[in-house]
């Protein structure tokens, strides 16, 4: 995709604020896509944004530069300044030219904001003259509609631009209600107007490295919807077989599994590879490719052994749902601490190293059981956690990379096309 896109607003990062961390996902996560991102603002530094992206500097769109803010104090006295025709034709001689070649153009909060009136006039100019092409009005904040500054708006030109609709622009807002709130000052049905809410990165608010967020996405565990860590080596008595029983249970019951082995196979065992290559026979077997991951297949090259490093250890147990410990035996039972410690749920064998250590606050189950009643008793602990189905929906729908791909990305088209 080559899409080219401009994103307008008064500031960019290193700026903090909370348009402005909206801008920096949208641009990382569009680029990533295959989008040419430049970013138009009047603060902010090109080295805050993405490598691949753009920037253009332009002063006068700052609401905190000199020149606006004298004229921003008059106009919120109900005065237009003698100055107010000057800057709204030198922002749209500055801005016409640099805007026509792109593809789309996102305004964040400029059409119902009242912090650079002149640089809004001059945005209506370009829309007037056709010079805005696929403009999209990302409306997070509306001052007409606020409490805390729409008395600083009043009747009439320049103030109504940011009350009306314009036919050309595709409305988005980040909540319902504030798709709501647009209807009602836009005066148009509540369904012109699209919904696109904020996300999270789960790299950076999981402190995920990069190899470790290469890992995590070739385990495929954002789309799954549950995660099973299994953190052990490839040995008979680790149980791996069962587990694959309890993973295709799972399976047939209507979810989508994942099973992560974190491990290896077992230096100091006679015919380690012989019991790793039966393994992976017969996941084949059970047709769980998909579901069940062994980290040492799962470097970026397929067919190199791929060897975990701690911190990616500590990776995977925050990105996952559960701690699963089907063992014959355990010398100590470590993972217990570590999902202890990681706030990861655990659910084991009744083996003495996990009840030993991990006492009442695991959940457990008696040896003999079968493959349906353990992955009975996880069923049920999903269906009892509200943690743990806030955890499996952000990660699925709330995502940047997943707000970019089902969202942004087909509305960037739909606008470009109209």
């Amino acid at each position: 995709m080559s899409n080219q896109i401009a994103i307008l607003h008064y500031s960019a990062p290193p700026e903090i604020g909370g348009v402005e961390a909206v801008i920096q996902a949208h641009t990382r996560f569009l680029t990533r896509a295959g989008c040419q991102v430049t970013v138009f603002a009047g603060r902010g530094e090109w080295g805050a944004l993405p490598e691949a992206a753009g920037f253009e500097l332009v002063p006068e769109m700052d609401s905190q530069h000199p020149d606006i803010l004298l004229i921003s104090q008059e106009l919120e006295a109900g005065k237009i300044p003698a100055q107010f025709e000057s800057l709204t034709n030198r922002l749209e001689t500055m801005l016409g030219p640099l805007l026509e070649r792109f593809d789309n153009i996102i305004v964040h909060n400029l059409f119902t904001k009242h912090f650079n009136l002149p640089l809004t006039a001059a945005l209506y100019n370009l829309l007037d003259q056709g010079r805005l092409p696929g403009c999209i009005a990302w409306c997070h904040d509306f001052t007409w509609s606020s409490s805390h500054s729409s008395s600083k708006v009043h009747p009439g030109y320049p103030w109504d631009y940011l009350r009306s609709h314009r036919p050309e622009i595709k409305y988005v807002t980040v909540s319902r209600s504030r798709q709501q709130e647009l209807a009602g000052l836009l005066q148009i049905p509540v369904g012109e107007i699209k919904v696109v809410y904020n996300g999270v990165d789960p790299q950076q608010l999981l402190g995920l490295s990069q190899s470790g967020e290469a890992l995590v996405e070739r385990l495929g565990v954002w789309d799954s919807d549950l995660v099973l860590l299994m953190p052990v080596r490839v040995t008979q008595a680790k149980n791996i077989e069962f587990a694959f029983e309890v993973v295709a249970t799972l399976k047939e019951s209507g979810i989508r599994p994942t099973l992560v082995i974190s491990g290896p196979p077992d230096p100091h065992e006679a015919g380690k590879m012989g019991y790793y290559r039966g393994l992976l026979e017969l996941r084949t077997r059970m047709e769980l490719e998909e579901e069940v991951s062994f980290v040492y297949q799962s470097g970026p090259d397929p067919a190199a052994p791929n060897f975990l490093e701690y911190n990616q250890l500590g990776e995977l147990y925050r990105v996952s749902d559960l701690l699963f410990m089907p063992s014959h035996r355990e010398g100590f039972g470590m993972p217990v601490l570590e999902a202890g410690l990681a706030g990861l749920p655990v659910i084991s064998a009744e083996i003495p190293a996990a009840v030993e250590i991990g006492g009442q606050e695991v959940i457990t189950f008696p040896v003999e059981s079968t493959p349906v009643q353990v992955a009975q008793r996880i069923l049920d602990w999903t269906r009892r956690s509200s943690q743990y189905r806030l955890r499996k929906r952000i990660r699925q729908e709330y995502t940047w990379k997943a707000i970019v791909h089902r969202d942004i990305l087909p509305l960037l088209k739909q606008s470009e096309a109209a």
